[in-house]
């Protein structure tokens, strides 16, 4: 389908929403873009290319800093009215995921609970500022108190996959930095990063949102995503979605 562009009134200014949807769906994905970048990323791009064609529809939040043209992202408060007024216009009968990149990431965990959503996904999630591992932010992921996925990149300046709990679910793309840029020598393509963002977030998505860890009244859509579909048409087991997942340093 064709994504929907609309705009949004938030306290802080007008915010931009362009929805990616699909027919029966499993769940909602409303994610937010970073402290520096828009929602034209390489991971939103392809969560947003190839989650629709699994059953999953979403939604990217542009924030009002960003579609006013500025170039530094407004406070956190700012960030968490500008998610919750766009979470506020959504009419869904799914489950709705609340997540995003980086700062978008920290929101989502903020706002989760208030939101009443499902689960939070957090993309390169920034644990700490770069060489500041004292000052942790793991507190906002603990304070989400529902399913949560963190999917980080392996040289993450911002957390490394190591620096995580144990407990935590998460998913390690090999060689990534936070941006999800691939190094040369890690061994994979930049598209296979990509799949293994798209595919762990749809495994999880399934687990523990749209299945037994979901609304009760979603329990069993499970079975509506039986295999991945990529964006060239090819369909690849679930089982795949779990690469990358708890592949972290001993």
């Amino acid at each position: 389908m064709k994504p929907e562009e609309r705009r949004v009134d938030t306290p802080h200014g007008e915010a931009r929403l362009v929805v990616n949807r699909t027919r029966n769906s499993v769940a909602t994905l409303l994610l937010s873009h970073g402290a520096g970048n828009g929602i034209d990323t390489r991971d939103l791009e392809a969560l947003a290319r190839d989650l629709p064609r699994n059953g999953v529809t979403v939604v990217r939040l542009e924030q009002p800093w960003k579609v006013a043209g500025r170039k530094v992202a407004t406070p956190p408060a700012t960030l968490d009215a500008g998610l919750v007024a766009a979470a506020d216009t959504l009419r869904t009968r799914s489950p709705l995921v609340v997540g995003g990149r980086s700062a978008g990431a920290r929101s989502a965990a903020r706002c989760a609970r208030r939101l009443g959503a499902s689960g939070c996904l957090a993309l390169a999630f920034p644990l700490h500022p770069p060489g500041k591992p004292e000052s942790s932010r793991l507190h906002e992921l603990q304070e989400a108190r529902v399913p949560t996925l963190v999917v980080q990149g392996e040289r993450d300046a911002f957390g490394r996959p190591e620096e995580f709990p144990a407990a935590l679910d998460l998913a390690v793309v090999p060689g990534a930095d936070h941006g999800f840029k691939v190094a040369a020598r890690a061994g994979i393509s930049e598209a296979e990063a990509m799949q293994i963002i798209v595919e762990s977030t749809l495994e999880w998505i399934v687990r523990e949102v749209a299945g037994a860890g979901g609304r009760p009244h979603r329990t069993g859509m499970a079975d509506a995503v039986p295999a991945f579909h990529d964006h060239a048409g090819r369909t690849r087991s679930p089982d795949r979605a779990s690469l990358g997942s708890d592949d972290r340093p001993s």
